[in-house]
């Protein structure tokens, strides 16, 4: 589940997957309390554009980076249709997953957790 940052609130399902070049991506298989029905990236400018964020791959092509560790990908943010350099870390014995976006020096970072 990911977990908004500013309520607290779990925001969507994402389901992790591994391709089969060893490198993860992930997909959003639920939207929690969405502000629209079936809403759209109307703000992406990639492939994903005007796409369903129900079904989207919001992460691609991330590779381990040490143990229980992952980075050189990317996350897309739909709500504003940007795509941040991505690093993730399992957490509390894989209960958890630190995930942190950066556009150039600026990152964020939210906690999602395992369902």
């Amino acid at each position: 589940r990911q977990i908004d940052p500013d309520t607290h609130r779990a925001k969507s399902i994402v389901e992790i997957s591994r391709a089969s070049n060893g490198s993860l991506h992930g997909r959003i298989v639920e939207l929690l309390n969405p502000s629209r029905p079936n809403p759209t990236c109307d703000k992406c400018s990639d492939d994903r554009k005007d796409k369903p964020i129900t079904g989207m791959e919001i992460i691609r092509d991330m590779r381990a980076d040490g143990a229980n560790k992952w980075s050189g990908g990317n996350i897309l943010k739909p709500d504003e249709g940007k795509v941040y350099k991505s690093k993730m870390e399992l957490i509390e014995g894989g209960a958890k997953l630190q995930v942190s976006g950066c556009i150039m020096f600026i990152c964020k970072s939210q906690t999602w957790e395992r369902m």
